[in-house]
């Protein structure tokens, strides 16, 4: 048995303690806030700021953990590294950790080591150097900073007059010690998709069937697997993502993200060191092994005899119409009268608008596509808490 640190407790890591615990691993989950989804279903729990270093090194001197798996951006990251000195195993590695929580670090690794194609891109502290990089860029772009996550900060800028109030969002949206932003071009894409990518301790790098899926505001409201996609697209897409998890190093699961143009053309969006939220379709049967097992599998060095797909899925984002200090109601009856439908309410104990608190997956033949199952999704989800999930709010 080994002893997992869990280092932020949203559904992402829940999933994760849920492969993990069937397996009859100790699992400690960390956040933040108490009763967070993972510390459910985990064997410990302690609450507090992982920016914080002290009380990081006094969780770790506490609990003697032989693996650190993170699922948050919100680290003191640097602490990483000394606990791979010491011995235990950082998840995929303190490198890939250290890398991916910061967009500059993982796009000019990108983009200028591996020379991957990636949008046109420019860093700022100050507003003057963000209204400079907007100029060379043009509009429309997209603003986001450099330490965020589901979307915190992100906005699409269609014009010199929405300038102070993006780079404003960004500031704010900010997490950790990094205020800077970071500018793009607008990439005219036909869809976007994840390619779920695994890296193993003693055996070659696999890929799940990669998944379509719709952000909004950089935050994910609706996924589905497969993903049509040319072979020749999908092959540049594997090559991308296997350089790019191999420089980084380590063991375990990967979402890279990518856009395909209407040219067909693959382009390099951004990559999480850790099982991706739209990945979340896994759940409901599209693959042999969800994305959580696939990454408990990958973390224990476990063999992984294949990846294949058995359904074609769907799944839609379940979010909160209101703010509220207590849990909700969820309607489960309408979704559930659905054949081969399946839910997910995290259990988060509190509630923000347009909070993410659930999902909904559908699966069904792989010949029937995946066009219906998208519409199915929806449409369940909608009934459970009167939300839609490409509502704005």
């Amino acid at each position: 048995m080994k002893k997992i640190l869990l280092l932020g407790s949203g559904e992402l890591g829940k999933e994760f303690v849920i492969a993990a615990k069937r397996a009859g691993q100790y699992v400690i989950a960390c956040d933040r806030y108490d009763n967070a989804p993972a510390m459910q279903v985990a064997d410990e729990r302690e609450v507090f700021s992982m920016l914080d270093g002290d009380a990081l090194n006094a969780v770790v001197k506490k609990h003697r953990p032989d693996i650190i798996v993170p699922e948050i951006e919100a680290i003191r990251v640097e602490k990483l590294f000394e606990y791979e000195k010491q011995g235990i195993q950082v998840v995929p590695s303190a490198r890939a950790v250290n890398f991916t929580m910061n967009r500059r670090a993982i796009r000019d690794l990108a983009s200028r080591v591996l020379g991957l194609r990636t949008a046109k891109y420019f860093y700022a502290k100050t507003y003057d150097e963000f209204k400079k990089a907007a100029d060379e860029i043009g509009f429309p772009c997209v603003v986001k900073p450099l330490m965020s996550s589901s979307g915190h900060g992100q906005s699409y800028v269609h014009n010199e007059g929405e300038l102070e109030a993006a780079f404003r969002n960004a500031m704010e949206g900010s997490r950790g010690d990094v205020k800077e932003v970071i500018i793009e071009e607008f990439i005219d894409f036909e869809s976007e998709f994840t390619l779920l990518t695994v890296t193993q301790k003693n055996g070659e790098t696999l890929f799940c069937p990669p998944i379509g899926h719709v952000q909004k505001k950089g935050d994910y409201r609706e996924s589905w697997q497969p993903y049509k996609i040319s072979d020749e697209a999908l092959r540049e897409a594997e090559k991308m993502a296997a350089a790019v998890t191999k420089a980084l190093t380590g063991a375990g699961i990967w979402g890279v993200e990518f856009f395909l143009t209407k040219q067909g053309e693959v382009i390099f969006s951004e990559l999480s060191p850790r099982p991706h939220d739209t990945g979340m379709v896994t759940l409901g049967h599209t693959t042999n092994l969800s994305e959580f097992e696939l990454h408990f599998r990958a973390v224990m060095g476990l063999p992984i005899a294949g990846i294949h797909l058995e359904h074609a899925g769907a799944s839609a984002v379940v979010l909160s119409p209101v703010e509220s200090d207590k849990p909700l109601d969820y309607n489960l009856e309408e979704a559930l009268k659905q054949d081969r439908t399946r839910i997910r309410i995290f259990g988060k104990p509190e509630a923000h608008l347009g909070r993410r608190m659930g999902v909904v997956l559908c699966y069904g033949e792989v010949a029937d596509g995946t066009d219906a199952l998208r519409d199915k999704a929806k449409a369940a989800a909608n009934t459970i808490l009167g939300t839609d999930p490409y509502e704005t709010f």
